[in-house]
């Protein structure tokens, strides 16, 4: 049989999918007849609320909607009821017919940014730890990447008075993402004018991915990059259905902000997809136009009080994320992330994903999340504090 050609060398820069790991695991596991508690996809457990369903429905029998979409920047009432959704949400005016661009979910536009921007020899600043689509596909673009480190002294901010003045210079893109990922940190409106005044300073767009922006407790609501004066001449901004409104396999987000930059990803895009299937976006605009994910959010936050007050009750000092659905959580003990959760899964059957996955400055931490397939009213976020107090992975403080 003849060889068959190698691969591209842009190939080799991409590590294993973290995700993919972690499942193999977990595969193991159930094969061998464990009941496994799987805290680790950040994947929405309650489905898409009938209603979304039913604008599907209604839109699927429109014939115009089974043909490609062939507007250049996406389902146009789409557009629109993003731009009016952000205004509701945020209090800023965006116009839908220069300013919103639609996306196939936030993973796909996020990536393509950086191969519509960044050629050899231009550097891309990422956050680490942080999602690994930033990084992984600006190298594969050929740009060189700068990394900035997240750390709890900095409430997981970027310190811009850290990153080079060389850097700086050459840099074409500067990714962040709050409410974060893998943290769960959120940002302020200060490091945002910071960031603003930083990216228009030196020539680079902010990217800001807000996956999550509407995932809040406590009464919380996120500040963005777009509030900021003079915001627009420097941002994009990434916003996905996926997490709100429980849409993740229906792959539909959008990006927003400076046109250019819209436009610029979109001219990428009309040479890799044909976007959405229409009758999807319409379905979204209808989300984003009538609906509201706050019964969603009790049930995140009920399951949030009771793993971290729970893993606290056993000594474990966790903090509760006012954003995301996920728990990022100190390793006790002094082991590394990879064995602890390694053991984790060993001793109680619980998966969490190690903080080293997403970058050397998660040394040290686990991420848990919320979604999790199966539980009803938090039993099983209750079984997890139990199994994990049973297991002896928490050194108990003295005095307990």
């Amino acid at each position: 049989m003849d060889a068959m050609p190698s691969p591209s060398k842009r190939l080799s820069l991409i590590p294993p999918y973290l995700f993919a790991e972690m499942s193999r695991i977990k595969a193991e596991a159930i094969a061998r007849g464990a009941d496994v508690i799987d805290l680790g996809i950040g994947d929405p457990d309650i489905p898409t609320p009938h209603a979304v369903i039913d604008a599907l429905v209604r839109a699927v029998e429109k014939p115009e909607t089974h043909r490609y979409d062939e507007t250049p920047r996406g389902w146009w009432p789409f557009l629109e009821a993003a731009a009016q959704w952000y205004g509701r949400e945020f209090g800023v005016a965006l116009d839908p017919k220069t300013d919103v661009g639609q996306v196939i979910g936030t993973k796909e536009g996020l990536a393509h940014l950086a191969w519509a921007y960044a050629d050899p020899g231009d550097v891309v600043i990422t956050p680490n730890p942080g999602y690994t689509v930033y990084r992984v596909n600006s190298l594969m673009a050929g740009a060189e990447v700068h990394e900035t480190p997240l750390r709890a002294e900095h409430g997981f901010l970027p310190r811009l008075e850290d990153i080079p003045t060389d850097i700086a210079r050459r840099a074409k893109l500067f990714y962040v993402c709050y409410p974060h990922n893998p943290t769960g940190a959120v940002a302020t409106p200060e490091f945002y004018r910071d960031a603003v005044r930083f990216c228009r300073e030196y020539d680079i767009l902010l990217v800001n991915d807000m996956a999550y922006s509407t995932v809040t407790y406590d009464g919380f609501t996120n500040p963005t990059a777009l509030q900021v004066e003079g915001a627009k001449d420097v941002t994009i901004e990434f916003h996905s259905l996926s997490k709100m409104f429980n849409m993740t396999g229906w792959r539909l987000g959008f990006s927003i902000g400076n046109p250019d930059a819209v436009q610029t990803l979109q001219k990428l895009k009309s040479n890799l997809d044909s976007k959405q299937f229409p009758a999807i976006a319409e379905a979204g605009a209808w989300a984003l136009t009538h609906l509201d994910n706050r019964e969603t959010l009790k049930i995140y936050e009920e399951r949030r009080n009771r793993l971290v007050d729970g893993l606290n009750a056993l000594g474990w000092n966790v903090p509760k994320p006012k954003a995301t659905f996920y728990i990022w959580a100190p390793v006790p003990g002094g082991m590394d992330s990879s064995t602890f959760a390694e053991e984790m899964l060993a001793r109680t059957n619980v998966l969490v994903i190690p903080g080293v996955g997403y970058g050397a400055e998660g040394e040290g931490y686990v991420r848990m999340s919320l979604t999790l397939l199966g539980d009803v009213n938090g039993e099983r976020f209750d079984e997890v504090v139990r199994r994990i107090q049973e297991s002896g992975l928490i050194p108990q403080p003295a005095g307990v």
